[in-house]
């Protein structure tokens, strides 16, 4: 992977989009509505810079929010679909959240019955989550189908009797995966449920489609759309995050010291736990360009974070030459999830934010600083 701009314009670290890399991911995307007639939206909670939102509105028919915040960012940014799932709506936000969403997605009966008069009477369509109880992932903590899950209604809960209104089914089950998932999800969705589609307008497959990645198999989830769209007389939404900002987002970082304790390390200005929380929780190792596995080019390194907690560890690697002092390190697929979930633990700086257009000009979007950190707090 070839990074074709200056990394040194900016003060590390800092967040970088590649316009023409979500572009790419963005026509895939297009391609698939336009071949199947469903409707695609940004997972806002994989990915929120609002200043690409003209962009991704110029391909995607609107967005997915999980809470009123979100909503309202869609609202002001995106102005198109604004849907909404949250697993609990409090009674002081709904009346806002049915003033700027079209679509909403309860959790439960409870909430149906709760605020389904309100959503009703504003002209607002409302949905139900469903769980189908379908496990079809190894990560637990992103596996909404584990033993427990509090998200969706299971078949044991579902309340046939209480559907007035009601005009879709949303359904999540997936992170990161490929169409036969997808396959076999809808397989047991319609199992259990099925019997309930015909009655819908529109069906949700949720997110976790890995649409744009390499191996991703378009013509399968292509057939299945078309498929279901038939069968049930419904729209079909889709709503991913991460597929539409796959690698096409960098975080660059800066070497500021190299120690020793029995083998090399090197600490970074960016931060596993603050930047890149993900590489912790999933977890997993991000690709560096230039870089190898451990033992695989003839320096090796373990990289560390700037904050105090002791497994601020990004991962172990390998380089061609000894890394100095003031080297760069450009980190990939940085854009989902780590620029939504990064924090200021310890009072690290949060990294910029800036955009690489299409005609090769690099665009500082925002520098973050001490006001920020102090306003977080009280």
């Amino acid at each position: 992977m070839k990074f074709s701009f200056d990394i040194n314009k900016i003060k590390t670290p800092y967040y970088i989009i590649d316009e023409t890399l979500l572009r790419k991911n963005l026509k895939i995307l297009k391609s698939v509505m336009d071949r199947t007639g469903c409707r695609i939206l940004l997972a806002q909670k994989a990915f929120s810079m609002f200043s690409v939102y003209p962009l991704i509105a110029e391909y995607l028919c609107g967005t997915a929010a999980s809470g009123l915040l979100e909503a309202k960012l869609a609202f002001d940014k995106m102005g198109k679909e604004n849907h909404i799932f949250c697993p609990g709506y409090k009674e002081e936000e709904f009346d806002e959240i049915c003033d700027i969403c079209d679509h909403i997605i309860f959790n439960s009966f409870s909430q149906l019955e709760k605020f389904r008069d309100k959503a009703l009477a504003k002209g607002r369509e409302i949905g139900i989550r469903v769980n189908p109880e379908f496990s079809t992932q190894r990560h637990r903590i992103y596996d909404p189908c584990a033993t427990g899950s509090r998200l969706g209604v299971t078949l044991s809960n579902f309340k046939e009797d209480k559907l007035a209104g009601v005009s879709g089914i949303h359904f999540h089950t997936l992170c990161e995966q490929n169409a036969d998932d997808l396959i076999k999800t809808l397989a047991v969705v319609e199992e259990k449920f099925g019997k309930y589609l015909y009655q819908m307008k529109w069906v949700n497959f949720g997110g976790g489609h890995h649409i744009t990645q390499v191996n991703y198999d378009v013509e399968t989830l292509v057939l299945a759309i078309n498929a279901f769209r038939a069968k049930y007389d419904v729209e079909i939404y889709l709503e991913p995050g991460e597929a539409v900002v796959f690698n096409a987002g960098f975080l660059v970082s800066e070497v500021v010291d190299l120690i020793n304790n029995g083998m090399d390390i090197a600490i970074m200005d960016a931060s596993a736990a603050c930047h890149m929380p993900d590489v912790l929780e999933m977890p997993y190792r991000p690709f560096i360009i230039g870089s190898g596995e451990k033992g695989e080019k003839p320096h090796n390194y373990i990289l560390g974070g700037s904050t105090c907690l002791a497994g601020d560890i990004i991962g172990e690697y390998s380089f061609d030459k000894p890394l100095l002092v003031g080297d760069k390190l450009i980190f990939c697929d940085m854009a989902h999830y780590s620029m939504v979930k990064n924090n200021t633990f310890n009072g690290l700086c949060l990294p910029s934010i800036a955009i690489v257009h299409k005609n090769g000009e690099v665009e500082l979007i925002r520098r973050f600083g001490y006001e920020d950190f102090k306003e977080r707090l009280s």
